[in-house]
């Protein structure tokens, strides 16, 4: 059986995993795809603050000094895409931030299911 993570590298969507301090500790396929023109994979290892702008930085450390979850939809080169961030823990200690970035079509069934 392979490990807990075989499927984080040909997911469909892009993965970046930071740790504590915001330091990118992984990246899966399309997220070294998506930030090729950034440095890809060698990303990993650089801090997210020295990646981003403001308003983006200062954003992002609300979101660790007060892990939660931040979702939002961006569009760039005329795909839309909705961004995910949430927190992940190790032994219920803030561990760090995973942002996931999947592709979302122009019209998007949305369905009520109360």
């Amino acid at each position: 059986m392979p490990d807990a993570g075989f499927w984080f590298e040909g997911f469909p969507g892009a993965i970046t995993v930071t740790d504590a301090q915001g330091v990118i500790i992984a990246m899966n396929a399309w997220s070294r795809e998506t930030f090729a023109a950034d440095g890809g994979g060698g990303l990993i290892g650089r801090n997210l603050y020295d990646c981003h702008p403001e308003p983006s930085r200062t954003k992002l450390r609300e979101l660790y000094d007060r892990p939660q979850a931040n979702s939002y939809t961006i569009e760039k080169h005329g795909q839309r895409k909705i961004i995910h961030q949430l927190p992940w823990y190790t032994d219920g200690v803030f561990a760090g931030l995973v942002e996931i970035s999947l592709p979302i079509p122009a019209e998007m069934a949305h369905h009520k299911r109360d």
